[in-house]
């Protein structure tokens, strides 16, 4: 019985998989446009909290601070803005290209695929988060 379980776990995850390979990552209408240009404008304000290590990628396609006393107490409270309107603007997005692939129910997996894409693209010395915890890349 638990090998069958495991064998039907196995099948819905392959199945995911090859359903996100169908879904075109790079669709855009308007709404994914308008996002896009908040998340571009808003990157030049969060590089330098990347490269310090006090933000880094989580692994489920968000960021997240990750050192608080890299950031003078001062900017604190900038930083944790920037990073629940990136994180608002990050959820839009994965809802917004499942729609507009026409099924909202890919959501997570759209969401796991740009959380590997995000971390594949950050320069060395930015911080993400494995199974393990913070890893500097």
């Amino acid at each position: 019985m638990k090998r069958f379980m495991a064998v039907g776990l196995l099948l819905v995850g392959l199945m995911a998989a090859m359903l996100v390979q169908a879904a075109d990552m790079e669709i855009n209408t308007p709404a994914i446009a308008n996002i896009k240009s908040n998340m571009q404008a808003r990157h030049g304000q969060l590089a330098g909290f990347y490269a310090s290590g006090a933000v880094g990628f989580t692994r489920d396609g968000l960021i997240a601070v990750r050192d608080a006393n890299a950031v003078p107490l001062a900017q604190r409270q900038n930083l944790n803005a920037l990073v629940a309107a990136e994180n608002n603007d990050r959820n839009a997005l994965y809802k917004e290209i499942a729609n507009a692939n026409s099924h909202p129910e890919w959501e997570a997996e759209v969401r796991s695929t740009f959380a590997q894409r995000w971390i594949q693209k950050a320069p060395a010395g930015w911080y993400y988060q494995d199974g393990s915890g913070w890893v500097k890349k």
